[in-house]
């Protein structure tokens, strides 16, 4: 059976009275369902998820975007470690050769300066066979000569006869009665110093006035 509207007037806009068909009806209960559910977070989603378990669904969401933005810092943070790493191993390297460089200039730089003395000792050997009395002298011309070559190189000698016991930079190995306390009265080797650091102690007697 058909149920028909019952129209009063040709042409004239449905009234409040109108008789609907029963699939106008059902159009109208969707109409009004999708209105009802209109911007609802929870359309679409199947039956039984509440609120809760919306809120707790969005927050595990949540955490895992961070996650994914901790991890993508974090690939970040190990680039630019490697990157730094590599830096210093190049840094490291170059500090090596640039130390064994400035080793090997010191050491030709020593050289140098003590060539002119082996020499003096050459030509003091060959004079010594002609004169063994005069090789002394030439001994001793040797002598200053290496001392003032060590003054070049900004060392100062110390531990001198006379001089007054220092032990930040003299080794006592005797002491002996004298006229004065702490007073160097014999050398055994002489020391040497480059300011206030000590290169090598001198080793010396020290005298002490008897009670």
């Amino acid at each position: 059976m058909f149920w028909r509207k019952k129209m009063t007037q040709p042409d004239k806009p449905h009234t409040e009275n109108e008789i609907l068909e029963p699939e106008t009806l059902q159009d109208n209960e969707l109409d009004l369902e999708r209105e009802a559910t209109d911007g609802n977070p929870l359309e679409g989603m199947p039956e039984g998820i509440d609120e809760g378990m919306m809120a707790q669904v969005q927050e595990m969401m949540a955490r895992m975007q961070k996650a994914d933005d901790l991890e993508r810092e974090l690939a970040e943070l190990k680039m630019r470690y490697n990157r730094l790493l590599g830096d210093f191993d190049g840094y490291r390297t170059r500090t090596a050769l640039e130390a064994k460089e400035a080793e090997a200039r010191g050491i030709s730089r020593a050289a140098e300066t003590l060539f002119p003395v082996m020499d003096d000792m050459a030509r003091a050997v060959e004079y010594g066979k002609q004169n063994p009395q005069g090789i002394v002298d030439g001994l001793g011309a040797l002598q200053s000569k290496l001392v003032k070559l060590f003054e070049s190189l900004g060392l100062e000698q110390t531990g001198q006869k006379g001089e007054k016991f220092d032990p930040a930079f003299h080794e006592a190995l005797q002491v002996v009665s004298g006229a004065e306390d702490d007073t160097i009265v014999e050398v055994f080797q002489s020391g040497f110093r480059m300011g206030d650091r000590l290169i090598r102690p001198a080793r010396v007697v020290v005298s002490k006035v008897s009670n």
